[in-house]
């Protein structure tokens, strides 16, 4: 159902389009895969630009960045405000960026990268889209915050609700670590339980119960769990290892009744992108239905980037509560976290679950995400993703094969992932087999002949719509003479 008294809306008309949406594909049809390396015909225009040097044309200069990382050290902490960013695995300079724009982003040095971080995730249409900024500009012109309901929340919450298979209710926070504490608090309160379920190396944010084993920047930086966190507030935390269904069964049978959900990434980012066993994941839906558990997917990551309705769309495993963060936002800091209804409607006001935000909902970020979603329904984007990514990770594992190093990954839409080991990884202790080492001289060789991967092996990387075929090419080119001189 449409939102009434809409009035001027972003990204054009929107009210007659909200009750119909359309679905674009998840995956491509037989006839796009039959085409092979035949390259598809989507681009976005203004928002596409093309590297127009060759690999190592000009000197590698980071003084400026040098200048300024140094000066932020005395500023805050390590002279970051997100852990990863500081470069601490993989050695060298950290990158101070100016500008982003499209596929490519702009150090204050002059350097030009083809970004493969986008924001960590976000960015899935390409930096500082033409569309989304004009949109914002216009939102902006009535405030930036109303501490009110806006009417861009009803047009976000429709779009996620008809996207999600199981979102009948959504509540709108601020990041995705905000999302996953309301969600495990609401699973706590529908089922009376208390102990959860998480897996080695999946990452929900850095609240205390959930920084155990976790992945991301606790995995980067070798930190086994986090000083400051006590022992109470971890005490009904239970991990497993990832695709490993009979550990979750023993953890069931141990703690009968006792068990409120299992939470996981359904495809992890955080400790490297790792894919998951179909069979694990049924196990898990026919294991908690059994045990009278909730099934909670963290999406913050696959939200809308491996298939428009996430990753419990493209696998055909529909969970009892969803988080997502990153893309819904369309590059504005955003979270959300839904589910069935009778589940959503303990959430206060409307049940005696709480939780609030000052700048939840705020029409900013709901703008930005409108904008987003409704660019992502185009026909023809989930397939564009998943070939120009194939193509990305196809080339980057045999250009390192044909250098001679053991190297394993693979892709999913957008989103993409390598490691430095023979493989197959499918968890965390299999990640860290990785030769980290390496994979810190290929960063560096990369940097220095304009290609942007995140600072760390344990991290997925991500493709986007501004991405071209051209990007891709100079990215193997360049990964050919790095691979060749490590």
């Amino acid at each position: 159902m449409a939102a009434a008294g809409m009035g001027a809306l972003p990204c054009g008309a929107f009210a007659s389009e909200c009750s119909g949406l359309r679905r674009p594909d998840a995956a491509p049809t037989q006839q796009q895969q039959l085409m092979g390396k035949a390259r598809p015909s989507l681009r976005v225009g203004a928002a596409t630009i093309r590297m127009a040097v060759s690999v190592g044309k000009k000197p590698y200069v980071t003084q400026k960045s040098e200048e300024i990382f140094t000066a932020a050290k005395e500023l805050m902490p390590g002279g970051v405000s997100s852990p990863v960013r500081a470069f601490k695995s993989v050695g060298g300079q950290p990158i101070v960026f100016d500008r982003v724009k499209g596929s490519h982003a702009w150090d204050v040095d002059g350097n030009e990268y083809i970004d493969y971080v986008g924001t960590w995730g976000p960015a899935i249409i390409g930096h500082a889209d033409d569309e989304v900024n004009a949109a914002l500009v216009e939102a902006l012109k009535k405030g930036t915050s109303f501490g009110a309901p806006c009417v861009w929340e009803n047009i976000l919450a429709e779009l996620v609700i008809a996207a999600v298979p199981s979102i009948e209710m959504v509540r709108f926070v601020n990041s995705g670590t905000e999302a996953c504490m309301g969600m495990l608090r609401l699973a706590r309160a529908y089922t009376g339980r208390e102990k959860m379920i998480k897996f080695e190396g999946c990452y929900h944010g850095h609240a205390d119960p959930f920084l155990v084993k976790a992945g991301s920047g606790v995995a980067t930086l070798g930190l086994p769990d986090s000083p400051g966190v006590p022992k109470s507030a971890t005490s009904a935390t239970l991990t497993a290892s990832y695709n490993d269904l009979q550990a979750v069964t023993e953890l069931f049978e141990q703690y009968k009744g006792e068990i409120a959900a299992v939470v996981l990434e359904p495809v992890v980012g955080n400790s490297g992108f790792i894919v998951p066993n179909l069979e694990f994941l049924k196990g898990l839906r026919e294991l908690t239905q059994a045990e009278g558990a909730l099934l909670i997917f963290d999406e913050v990551m696959t939200g809308f980037r491996i298939a428009y309705g996430g990753a419990q769309e493209y696998f055909g495993i529909t969970p009892d509560l969803t988080t997502l963060g990153k893309i819904i936002g369309g590059g504005l800091p955003v979270g959300a976290y839904g589910g069935r209804k009778e589940i959503m409607q303990l959430v206060a006001p409307a049940g005696p679950m709480y939780q609030a935000g000052t700048l939840s909902g705020n029409p900013l970020a709901m703008t930005a995400g409108i904008c987003t979603l409704r660019r992502l329904q185009k026909p023809g984007t989930y397939s564009y993703l998943d070939q120009i990514t194939k193509n990305l990770t196809n080339g980057l594992l045999q250009a390192a094969k044909d250098a001679g190093h053991k190297v394993c990954g693979g892709h999913i839409g957008g989103m993409f992932g390598f490691f430095f080991t023979e493989g197959p990884v499918n968890n965390f202790d299999d990640a860290k087999r990785s030769d980290t080492a390496k994979f810190a001289r290929f960063h560096r060789g990369m940097l220095e002949r304009g290609v942007y991967f995140a600072p760390s092996q344990y991290e997925a990387g991500f493709t986007s719509l501004a991405h071209t075929y051209e990007d891709v090419d100079f990215t193997i080119a360049a990964a050919k003479e790095v691979f060749k001189s490590i």
